[in-house]
């Protein structure tokens, strides 16, 4: 049987992409590997939010013409950068290019390739939702499982690329998500992700009458330990949905809400469609209703023309908010996107200088919550060994805060209590409290 390894980047999104790529390619007749010098096709599923990452997979093309050069190999080059990219990618060494909607093509397009033709797939679907694969798990083995509930974006923010490569959003069928939710529970998985580009706009295009709060309910109703999902879009964060998160021990109170500025005007350029004021209501009334919430959010530093007095508007929202977690990045202009076309006057040194005043800030009250666990014991999630310290085991409180602690690999997919003695700025120490 031939072999497929499949490398990974980009978002969580992409993960589950590759986990339906895997499914639809052991109908092609490949098994899956993880050992890229024994397969027979080499797919790279691609993210092209920011240009390093869109590097990264041009430089790690051509590191794989080697391996071409001993035996017959296809490579694949799917996902985000399809069809963005697809000339470069050829260039690059590419055999085939498929983007996000194209993967049940897979097979003819492996066959073309075979056969020495140029095959590529980069057309976007208004109905592609894989509703009826059923994916191949990649990872962890059965502890945390990801499900797709909705795919593309209809938000069109002046500086993302996700709509472009992705499509408009179409959501799978209530009944389609809850089906796979529980083949997951019942194969004992502990953990359930949600996964959408905008996962609260879920629904809305569908005649069920059911919208995210809703299946998040309905998920939660079927007993799976842990329920997570991302990422949300503070415009479409009901009401309805906090009380949900509220009502259920087990939807994580931890919520990824992207910010990605605090000055309404730059919000407005974004294509935001809320204020700062709209954005901490939120954060209040979530904060009001679902004790021991924890936040994390996105932001960009130095999109185009942004002032010192805007940018610091961002410092003084993350200093009120005193968020949990982050991912901060300077601006990355992405081709095809409406904020790509603005002349931008502000130099890359500045913007470096106010991402390292942001980080500050953000790790001070990262820093500050990570003290606060210290002598307290939280459940555990055992994900596997530590890969900082093989002599430890790893795993996520339900705040998403990591820690290690020694232990037994028997542990691993297990819920445990562990009592923490160390905090650092991005994990924790802890020991395993014996019940």
């Amino acid at each position: 049987m031939k072999k497929v390894y499949i490398e990974t980047y980009g978002c969580q999104m992409n993960v589950a992409d590759s986990e339906v790529v895997a499914s639809v390619m052991e109908t092609a007749g490949y098994a899956l590997t993880t050992d890229i010098k024994e397969a027979d096709a080499i797919l790279i599923n691609t993210c092209s939010v920011r240009d390093n990452a869109e590097q990264r997979v041009l430089g790690r093309l051509t590191d794989i013409r080697s391996q071409k050069r001993e035996k017959k190999l296809i490579v694949g080059v799917i996902g985000c950068m399809a069809e963005r990219n697809k000339e470069d990618l050829f260039k690059a060494g590419a055999d085939l290019v498929a983007g996000p909607a194209s993967y049940l093509d897979m097979p003819n397009l492996i066959a073309q390739a075979e056969m020495g033709s140029k095959a590529i797939n980069v057309e976007l679907s208004t109905s592609e939702t894989y509703a009826k694969i059923i994916p191949t798990r990649i990872g962890m083995g059965a502890i945390s499982g990801f499900v797709s509930i909705m795919r593309g974006c209809n938000n069109f923010c002046t500086y993302c690329i996700v709509p472009y490569t992705r499509g408009r959003e179409r959501s799978r069928r209530f009944q389609d998500v809850l089906d796979e939710c529980r083949s997951l529970i019942n194969a004992g998985y502990q953990e359930i992700t949600l996964l959408g580009q905008n996962v609260n706009a879920y629904g809305k295009d569908l005649d069920e009458n059911k919208d995210f709060a809703d299946l998040l309910e309905a998920v939660a109703k079927l007993g799976i330990p842990r329920l997570r999902f991302t990422t949300s879009h503070p415009w479409d964060f009901s009401s309805k949905m906090i009380d949900v998160i509220a009502k259920y021990d087990n939807i994580m109170k931890f919520i990824h809400l992207p910010v990605q500025s605090g000055n309404d005007e730059v919000l407005k350029l974004m294509g935001r469609r809320y204020n700062r004021e709209q954005y901490l209501s939120l954060v209040k009334e979530m904060r009001e209703k679902i004790p021991g919430l924890s936040l994390s959010t996105d932001i960009i530093v130095g999109f185009p023309n942004e002032s010192e007095e805007q940018f610091q508007d961002t410092v003084s929202l993350v200093d009120e908010v005193k968020y949990e977690a982050a991912f901060t990045f300077i601006y990355s202009p992405r081709k095809g996107t409406p904020a790509a076309r603005i002349e931008d006057n502000v130099t890359y040194e500045t913007k470096s200088k106010r991402f390292q005043e942001l980080v500050k800030h953000l790790e001070k009250h990262i820093e500050e919550h990570s003290r606060q666990m210290v002598g307290q014991t939280y459940p555990v999630l055992v994900d596997g060994v530590s890969k900082t310290d093989a002599g430890m085991l790893s795993g996520y409180t339900e705040e998403n805060k990591l820690v290690h602690f020694k232990g037994d690999e028997t542990l691993i997919g297990k819920i445990i209590k562990v009592k923490i003695l160390e905090s650092h700025t991005y994990s924790l120490i802890g020991e395993i409290i014996d019940e």
